[in-house]
């Protein structure tokens, strides 16, 4: 069954007819042509899908189109401004944070979703109770970040580079 939706991508509005069953990822790729979007293994284990979605960090490889009528969907694609990167497009640049690339997206949508959640005072599995000694900034962003995998094994700069932008 196929139905009209309207999804709000990167600061633009999009129509679209889709099957009921049409993940964000397909839609966004197959139907848009956002190929910032990388399918990894469509299952929700590798992170290289990740987008913002109303804020929030989510494998679009998971989630139904359908479900998320009217929502806000950020890509790494609409992190920078089309003339100057986002702080941490450049910190993995700078960092080297990257080999084959094919994570890269996923990772730097992920390391935006992961530094508001550390600014808000969501805590991780790491975190330290109130009151005592912080936990360790690389150690958050390993935690946080453990849902993006990446083959070529860039872990190290990568949180480098979100660290840099974190302080």
């Amino acid at each position: 069954m196929d139905i009209e939706i309207t999804l709000l991508v990167d600061g633009s509005e999009h129509r679209l007819t889709v099957d009921t069953r049409t993940t964000v990822l397909d839609a966004l790729r197959e139907r848009l042509g956002i190929t910032t979007v990388k399918k990894g293994c469509d299952h929700g284990q590798c992170g290289a899908c990740t987008i913002l979605l109303d804020g929030r960090r989510v494998n679009s490889c998971l989630a139904l189109a359908v479900a998320h009528e009217g929502s806000e969907i950020v890509t790494a694609g609409g992190l920078g401004t089309g003339e100057e990167l986002h702080p941490l497009q450049r910190a993995f640049v700078e960092h080297d944070a990257l080999q084959c690339g094919y994570c890269t997206p996923g990772q730097i949508v992920s390391a935006v979703g992961m530094l508001d959640e550390l600014a808000s005072g969501s805590p991780s599995v790491v975190s330290a109770p109130p009151g005592s000694e912080p936990t360790p900034l690389a150690d958050e962003i390993r935690e946080r970040m453990s849902g993006n995998l990446c083959r070529c094994a860039a872990y190290a700069n990568i949180v480098d580079a979100i660290a840099e932008v974190a302080e």
